[in-house]
């Protein structure tokens, strides 16, 4: 625990809070930034929500929720801090006037990562003098619970930054990748379009309701996504001749199903249509029910998965 005791986390809107229940439950002192009213109550708030979830996970045993301190300074809430996740409103103007503050009472040795899902990290290095200690840390929603986070630098980021932030996450669990090329939406979102603008055609062409469109992921290859890769499970999907046989029995079919996936763009006309398709499937479910449903799905499957990978 010597390495990164003590963190920072700027932002305190669902992603940030949701990092500082990690954080803490790891062991670690938590400094959270967030001028906005109201916002140690929300985080507070939600730090006892995830904590249970968290527990039963076993992600609890060496912290405590009260190793947090709340300030409306950046650079008051970073002093000291050897880790600071950055998670506040995703417009780089924010994000660089955040930065300009930060920067000059950082350690030439701590790591800043972003939680940005749209921006890249070359954008958010225009805040900076000098962004070597900058690197790409995006997580999935809700980071206490989705093992996920994509980690970057680039040709100005110190070396050893990027394995300190690997290092880092994967002390308090996390998985990570490393995205190697910049490009919008880095690697687990691009995935995510492409899943959802097939879905979203299938909808508005007619061939599924969204509920039913939902089940055929969560009920189909969703569960086996949970367990690996798709191009994993096509090498497993032909048997003993692996990927080269499944490519040479499938070509054909894949092409022609690539041709024939649709192109839409959301607008308002699809977003009321998926919309409507939601509440019908919420069957009266509030956005808080649902979410708690959610979150003990995901704490199931990772209790049974622990240990297996």
């Amino acid at each position: 625990m010597s390495e990164f005791a003590h963190t920072a986390s700027l932002g305190g809107g669902v992603i940030g809070a949701s990092w500082t229940a990690l954080f803490l439950a790891s062991g670690r002192s938590v400094a959270v930034f967030d001028p906005a009213p109201g916002a140690e109550k929300r985080v507070r708030d939600y730090v006892e929500m995830a904590w249970p979830t968290m527990a039963e996970l076993g992600l609890t045993e060496q912290g405590t929720p009260d190793a947090v301190s709340f300030h409306t300074s950046a650079p008051a809430a970073v002093e000291g801090a050897s880790f600071i996740q950055e998670s506040v409103p995703e417009r780089v103007e924010i994000k660089h006037a955040l930065f300009a503050e930060i920067e000059p009472v950082l350690t030439p040795e701590t790591v800043v990562a972003s939680s940005a899902s749209g921006l890249t990290l070359s954008q958010m290095q225009g805040g900076w003098r000098d962004p070597a200690r900058l690197v790409l840390g995006h997580p999935f929603n809700p980071p206490h619970l989705i093992p996920l986070v994509e980690v970057m630098g680039n040709d100005r980021t110190a070396p050893g930054t990027v394995e300190a932030a690997e290092r880092f996450y994967e002390s308090i669990g996390k998985v990570t990748i490393r995205v190697n090329k910049e490009v919008p939406g880095h690697v687990a979102n691009r995935l995510q379009a492409a899943i959802w603008r097939e879905a979203i055609s299938l909808v508005m062409e007619g061939v599924a309701s969204v509920e039913d469109v939902d089940k055929a992921v969560w009920a189909g290859p969703g569960l086996r996504w949970a367990a690996m890769g798709p191009t994993m499970l096509f090498n497993l999907g032909a048997g003993e001749g692996g990927l080269q046989a499944f490519c040479d029995h499938f070509t054909d079919t894949f092409n022609g199903w690539w041709d024939d996936l649709g192109q839409v763009h959301l607008d308002d006309t699809v977003a009321q249509a998926l919309i409507q398709g939601v509440g019908e499937a919420a069957q009266g479910h509030t956005p808080s029910e649902l979410s708690a449903k959610r979150d003990a799905l995901i704490t199931a499957m990772q209790k049974a998965t622990a240990g297996l990978r």
